[in-house]
């Protein structure tokens, strides 16, 4: 595997040689001081060209870099699909080496090269032939950062979680177990790493990111509150999904009532028993039943 220098100086050199291009710069996890260093992190490159055709129509100039093992071109892929591109503006390749190393690289035209490295503060210039890009600050990733809520944000939020609930609890009901997983994963879950976010802000004066998906929560969150988040992950066995679920109520109720303390928020708590309530009820009702139970009478 070609290590990091030995990256970086065949990025420029290959650069420095071609006239077509005029600069390049990098972002990703490789210029954030704040994500540790290890073997899989990918080279995220873009290289200033004065024209994007000559680079995507031959097929062969990204073997400059390695030989591929395999790769993925995500701009020619939504040009045979149909979808919008603007491939004279931008044209990637999504690259892993033989040798192991993974390259992400762009084609950027001037002017959208110009306008790219103003919105990403997670950038750092390499090369700038003619001095055309603009002065950029350090490299810092604080557009990532947790923000801080506002009250009706977080009541929003709040409302969504306990709501969609219910659609769990009747894909469970059903065993339509793909139906529960993507109501899972795809809403709820995103909604109680909002929440661990918050909490997390709050503790540390909203100045960190938890990354994608947060995946960085083990850094801020206690090992037992880490752990219960970890056992909200279940496999397809309805008993370990009710119970997961069960947990992640247990614990977004816990943390929403910790945020709405500390930041003087109104707290739902009629909305969040309902909802359990709710749970609870479908959780034990028989498979043959013919109707759900009143609620009124559970009063």
């Amino acid at each position: 595997m070609r290590t990091e220098s030995e990256m970086y100086q065949m990025i420029v050199d290959i650069a420095k040689q071609d006239d077509r291009v005029r600069a390049v710069y990098m972002n990703g996890s490789r210029t954030n001081p704040n994500v540790p260093k290890d073997i899989f992190q990918d080279y995220d490159i873009v290289y200033v060209v004065t024209d994007t055709k000559p680079f995507y129509e031959a097929e062969d100039w990204i073997y400059k870099f390695g030989e591929p093992l395999y790769m993925q071109t995500p701009e020619k892929m939504d040009k045979l699909r149909g979808r919008e591109c603007h491939i004279e503006d931008t044209y990637g390749w999504l690259v892993i080496f033989k040798d192991g190393n993974r390259i992400d690289l762009h084609v950027n035209s001037i002017s959208y090269a110009k306008s790219d490295i103003l919105n990403d503060k997670l950038c750092k210039i390499l090369l700038d032939k003619d001095n055309i890009l603009p002065q950029i600050l350090d490299s810092t990733d604080i557009d990532y950062h947790v923000k801080k809520p506002t009250e009706i944000y977080f009541r929003c939020d709040c409302n969504n979680f306990w709501w969609c609930l219910n659609n769990v609890a009747k894909g469970l009901w059903r065993d339509e177990i793909p139906y529960v997983m993507d109501m899972i994963n795809f809403e709820i879950r995103p909604l109680l790493i909002n929440i661990l976010s918050w909490k997390i802000g709050i503790n540390t004066g909203f100045s960190c990111s938890v990354g994608k998906s947060g995946k960085f929560l083990k850094r801020y969150l206690s090992d037992e509150m880490y752990t219960r988040f970890i056992d909200t992950y279940s496999d397809g066995n309805l008993d370990h999904l009710w119970s997961s679920v069960f947990g992640m109520c247990d614990l977004f109720n816990e943390v929403a009532n910790e945020i709405a303390l500390k930041l003087g928020f109104t707290y739902n708590h009629e909305e969040a028993k309902a909802s359990m309530k709710y749970l609870d009820v479908v959780h034990t009702l028989p498979k043959d039943a013919n109707d759900i139970p009143s609620f009124e009478s559970q009063e």
